[in-house]
């Protein structure tokens, strides 16, 4: 009772609550507790805590701690059956999740990265930095047809890193072009995250996929310029190789030839979607068998491909599918303590600016990004915020096209951030993946130290897309209007 009355001028008994859940689940996942696992065992612990202690027909206690009523209990929360039906296994727009994650994960099986990295290198590499700027050609190539962050950092790794260790290129600019080049496929469109996004901002996926476009690729820019200003500052960070062949029109021949294949399956994916042609969802399936007819055509399609696509196709999709079951299960316990208006209230109250609003709200997504993986933070911090952006005047052009032009602009700016995740520690993944493709030598440290400018390039990418609102509603106004 001490406690309590020592907390209760400071904050509300439920807003005490909210935060509990938040900090038990952040607890439990850095025990290794599977993040669906958390997610269903805090709320099974809350909805057991405001059964027992909350409920007045079943205890005294609330006539000593004043909550809000919850209206939880274990016969209440049977409607969760009937959320998740028809919020995950009826939803037409994430019959799209598995096929675009087939797609990225047969496409890295086709053989068409390995094509592009040994032509581009004819290309480019006698160059000072020719390698990097081949790994953030493909990087971007691939992002905009494939779209998985693992299967692409991996690959990148696996035939990019040796080269450029064997040409004394320095070890934290080479593993962080990489890691870097790696994560574009969660922001180029077609990206799960974006896919996911859709869904639970309730707004087009097509729009998603347009907005997307040009941060996208300014991110890439700003890459390819980093690396060229690099590489006239710090030369010895990039030496051209000692022998080079010699580009001429047979070089520029096989760039083209390999190049061409994943542009193919770019058009069918976004070239649909632009045309009108085909829903984004119906576009996944194209890129699905695209993906699949580019693996015949170079030979690489067997039984045993498919067997394996097949099976972590499987596997990355149930993966995302329980943290959306789990997730839905956690933001019912929270909204029945009243979490959703506690958060919109505090983050409603900090600013009185509309866009100091949001650049809170960006803040908080960046600081998650250190601790959460972007599946979390879309999954259970995007249908909080939702009615926070609304709520807000944004003079954000929608060109008289795009349906909710405000929250197209702000699932952007949320996507920009959360690519940091990745090159964040201690939860930035693409670090990971990368660290299980190093060659000996290669340590946690010189990847930590090679994303640094990467992340301020991204942070540097946000911005620009901030001020800039329109780089993610004009192209949605003309491509896939409402």
């Amino acid at each position: 009772m001490f406690l309590l009355e020592a907390i209760a001028p400071f904050m509300t008994l439920n807003e005490l609550a909210v935060l509990v859940m938040f900090l038990t689940f952040i607890f439990l996942l850095f025990r290794g507790i599977p993040v669906a696992f958390a997610l269903v065992g805090v709320s099974l612990i809350f909805a057991l805590f405001a059964e027992i202690f909350l409920d007045p027909f079943r205890s005294s206690f609330r006539d000593v701690i004043e909550f809000d009523r919850t209206g939880i209990d274990y016969q209440r929360l049977s409607v969760l059956s009937g959320r998740l039906f028809g919020n995950i296994v009826k939803n037409p727009v994430l019959v799209a999740l598995p096929m675009f994650i087939y797609m990225g994960l047969m496409l890295d099986q086709s053989g068409v990265a390995q094509r592009m990295m040994h032509a581009m290198q004819k290309l480019f590499g006698g160059l000072r930095g020719g390698l990097s700027l081949t790994v953030l050609l493909i990087g971007i190539i691939l992002a905009a047809s494939t779209g998985v962050i693992g299967a692409s950092v991996t690959l990148l790794g696996v035939m990019a890193l040796p080269a450029m260790m064997k040409q004394n290129y320095s070890k934290p600019i080479a593993t962080g072009t990489i890691a870097s080049a790696g994560t574009l496929g969660i922001l180029i469109p077609p990206s799960i995250m974006l896919v996911i996004m859709s869904d639970q901002l309730a707004i087009s996926l097509g729009d998603l996929f347009m907005g997307a476009l040009f941060p996208g690729l300014i991110l890439g820019g700003l890459y390819i310029a980093f690396i060229v200003i690099y590489g006239l500052i710090s030369p010895g960070a990039m030496p051209p190789p000692e022998k080079t062949e010699e580009v001429g029109w047979p070089v520029v021949k096989e760039v083209l030839l390999a190049v061409v294949p994943p542009m193919f399956l770019i058009l069918l994916v976004l070239g649909s979607i632009f045309a009108g042609i085909a829903t984004p969802t119906e576009a996944s399936g194209l890129g699905a068998f695209g993906a699949t007819l580019l693996a015949a055509v170079n030979g690489k399609l067997s039984f045993a491909v498919l067997r394996d696509v097949g099976r972590s196709t499987l596997n990355t999709a149930g993966y995302i599918v329980g943290i959306f079951l789990a997730a839905n299960f956690f933001a019912l316990v929270l909204r029945r303590y009243g979490g959703d208006e506690i958060v919109q209230n505090h983050v409603l109250g900090a600013f009185e600016s509309p866009y100091m609003i949001v650049l809170f709200i960006l803040l908080i997504v960046f600081l998650l990004g250190f601790l959460l993986d972007w599946i979390e933070i879309t999954i259970i911090i995007m249908p909080l915020m939702l009615p926070i952006i609304l709520g807000l005047e944004l003079a954000v052009p929608g060109f008289d096209q795009v349906q909710d032009p405000s929250v197209v602009w702000f699932a952007i700016l949320v996507a920009v951030t959360l690519q940091t995740s990745f090159l964040t520690p201690p939860v930035g993944f693409a670090l990971f993946y990368l660290k299980g493709v190093c060659p000996p030598g290669v340590t946690l440290a010189h990847i930590y130290k090679g994303v640094i400018p990467f992340v301020l390039l991204q942070l540097t990418g946000l911005a620009i897309v901030f001020y800039f609102p329109a780089l993610t509603t004009w192209l949605p106004s003309v491509a896939y209007g409402n």
